[in-house]
């Protein structure tokens, strides 16, 4: 059988699949996170590592112990810690993506790099979120733990070293540290020693869904496993996600979560301006020679979040806002909400920007605000797909939705009324995992490619959602003639008030 791993900003996960893609067992435990250094939010490397095993242990006994072929590991991008592989411990907790203590250090390499010339070679834009600001932060503020030797490790790279005692990293996880070359796939080594780092800093890449060992002998007993597991790094949590919702590397698919992301496929070639100007990164895909493209949004179920607290006195139950949701009349609010709780991603990259209701009026009440949080992130994904559409050459006339936003109705029917798309939400429950879980079955040999893997699983029945024609004209007004008419004004305000 294939297990998976999946290791998210709230919570962790595992599955146990048979080799038809079909669910054995899944469980799932909270990502705890702790206070880190100089009042950083971060997660302990140990408890993380705890919750891992305990959840091989959990499916593996629900299962009835099986014999496990292989191990897939995905996780989360841009969150990492710095290893020690003399001892095998970690020398720095581990800092999340979501992290903004870098901010300054992401200005300092913004500062010193071009910009166009750095996304042709990595594919990213200058941000806090990656690895190389967030080690320029730790060697300002914990010194200690540059005495010797360190290696930064992804979440999932650090797994697999507790599994195997092999340091090795994914491609698709290395390309988020801005020192990794897509274009020459190889750590940028004159870039890693302009700030100061040696090349030893950074662990060996392989290609996503890579063996790096196999579970050693004194850990297998302790999880339920018989040992010779082979241990996969599946890479990026929405590339490993692509091998299920994106028809062989050629679809598009949107992941809902507390952020969202909206992720393609384009065949692979050099980046050029028109690429940087979209404001999407890119990275190597697991499929030959495709490359994705993606485009991320950090607050979009971070917004209803914050405003059932905000309007639900300390968190309204999840049935009453279904309840008040569900009571709407259909159609737009009319409300414009521009959701940019933590400044905006793609396609315009705006840190200092805010967070605005525009339209409000006194008859309006908590649900239609609720709504219009929802319609905000739909117009947001619809800017990002309309330059997807223009990066990648060809029109997206459907998309594949995954996540626990996923499971909000309403929702997906709003996106698909501002869209004029079909939404798909598959059959399989977690996308992630039993793309993990797939990577694994290539690295280990169960299937011959990744196409193989991805024709193998079985998909069950999926839900979809058809695009209203009168309502998607309302949308597309509004959409047109308010959102993006105010979007430019809004950014140059809250930019200058920076």
């Amino acid at each position: 059988m294939l297990l998976a791993i999946d290791v998210g900003t709230t919570n962790l996960k595992a599955g146990l699949f048979r080799e038809d893609g079909s669910s054995v067992a899944q469980a799932e435990r909270p990502n705890a996170k702790a206070a880190g250094p100089a009042g950083t939010v971060a997660y302990d490397p140990e408890r993380l590592w705890e919750a891992a095993a305990g959840l091989i242990r959990d499916v593996t006994a629900a299962a009835g112990s099986p014999r496990v072929r292989t191990i897939g590991l995905t996780s989360m991008a841009e969150s990492g810690l710095l290893l020690d592989p003399r001892s095998g411990r970690a020398r720095t907790p581990i800092l999340p993506w979501f992290e903004t203590c870098s901010l300054a250090q992401a200005e300092r390499v913004r500062g010193e790099i071009d910009a166009k010339a750095h996304f042709r070679q990595t594919g990213l834009h200058a941000s806090f979120k990656y690895g190389l600001p967030k080690l320029l932060w730790m060697r300002d503020h914990c010194p200690e733990a540059f005495d010797g030797s360190g290696v930064w490790l992804s979440v999932s790279a650090y797994l697999a070293y507790r599994l195997t005692g092999a340091i090795a990293e994914d491609e698709t996880l290395a390309a988020r540290t801005f020192a990794y070359r897509i274009d020459r796939r190889e750590w940028n080594e004159p870039f890693i020693r302009h700030f100061g780092f040696g090349p030893e800093r950074f662990p060996r890449v392989v290609p996503p869904g890579s063996a790096v060992g196999t579970v050693l002998p004194d850990v297998a007993p302790g999880l339920g496993l018989d040992g010779g597991a082979a241990v996969c790094l599946a890479g990026h949590d929405h590339v490993a996600a692509s091998l299920v919702c994106s028809a062989g590397g050629d679809g598009v698919y949107n992941s809902m979560g507390t952020a969202e992301t909206l992720v393609g496929s384009i065949p692979a070639r050099a980046l050029d301006d028109a690429d940087y100007a979209s404001g999407l990164s890119f990275g190597r895909h697991a499929f030959p020679d495709r490359m994705f493209w993606m485009g991320g949004h950090s607050t979009s179920g971070g917004s209803v979040e914050w405003l059932r607290d905000v309007i639900g006195d300390g968190g309204l139950p999840y049935a009453a806002i279904m309840e008040l949701l569900e009571g709407t009349a259909p159609g737009p609010t009319g409300i414009l909400y521009f959701p940019y709780l933590a400044g905006s991603g793609a396609p315009r990259i705006e840190p200092a920007a805010k967070a605005a209701f525009v339209g409000l009026t006194a008859k309006h009440g908590r649900a239609e605000l609720l709504k219009a949080a929802l319609e905000g992130n739909a117009y947001q994904l619809e800017f990002m797909r309309r330059e997807a559409e223009r990066v990648g050459g060809s029109p997206i006339r459907g998309m594949n939705v995954v996540g626990g936003g996923a499971k909000n109705g309403v929702w997906l029917q709003i996106k698909a009324d501002v869209s004029g798309i079909a939404l798909t939400v598959p059959g399989a429950a977690e996308a992630t995992l039993l793309g993990a879980a797939l990577a694994a079955g290539v690295g280990s040999g169960v299937y011959g490619s990744f196409r193989e893997a991805a024709a193998a699983a079985r998909r069950p029945a999926s839900r979809r959602y058809e695009p209203d024609p009168g309502r998607h004209a309302r949308y597309a007004r509004l959409f047109e003639h308010g959102y993006m008419a105010l979007l430019g004004p809004l950014s140059a305000y809250y930019k200058g008030l920076s």
